[in-house]
């Protein structure tokens, strides 16, 4: 996960208290920007006038996107904060993540489990958190057995690796 600056979670808690249902329109231009670099590259182009920008801005999006997300993303390059994009998506995901009690973790395998497994795993953070969680699914042969759990900033290793390098600092 991504180290999120207090700007970008400043914008983007502005933008979810404005409209929580703006994720689809952010995906959209994210989409935009990944499928041309032109584009980014324009919009964090000083040398581009403001409204060039804005001009470029409502020809891409103005069918596209609610007038409140568009406005939104003038607003970031008027404050040359276009390039904190990705991160402003990640903490609007964040507040959304909050208001529906969904909690993102991170579990690392040393094989590929079967659904049944990532479903056990699943139910029991879900009672332990209390929350909805939604996972994201690594295999890393390196741990050799076991499972490695990230939640935020805490991890719980339970690695036959971390078991091992343990017991050799005995």
């Amino acid at each position: 996960m991504t180290k999120i600056s207090t700007s970008a979670i400043t914008y983007a808690k502005s933008l979810f208290e404005a409209d929580h249902n703006a994720l689809s329109d952010l995906n959209t231009v994210l989409d935009v920007i990944n499928s041309s670099k032109d584009f980014e590259i324009t919009m964090l182009n000083p040398a581009i006038s403001l409204q060039t920008k804005y001009e470029i801005l409502d020809d891409i999006f103005k069918k596209e996107l609610s007038e409140k997300v568009l406005n939104f993303i003038k607003i970031l390059v008027e404050k040359n904060r276009f390039n904190e994009f990705n991160q402003i998506i990640q903490a609007y995901s964040d507040e959304l993540d909050k208001i529906n009690n969904i909690k993102r973790v991170e579990v690392v395998s040393a094989v590929e489990l079967s659904d049944e497994q990532k479903q056990k795993v699943t139910e029991k953070l879900e009672k332990r958190l209390q929350k909805t969680i939604k996972s994201e699914w690594i295999v890393d042969t390196d741990i050799i057995g076991g499972l490695i759990i990230k939640i935020d900033d805490d991890v719980i290793d339970t690695s036959l690796k971390n078991k091992l390098d343990k017991l050799s600092k005995i």
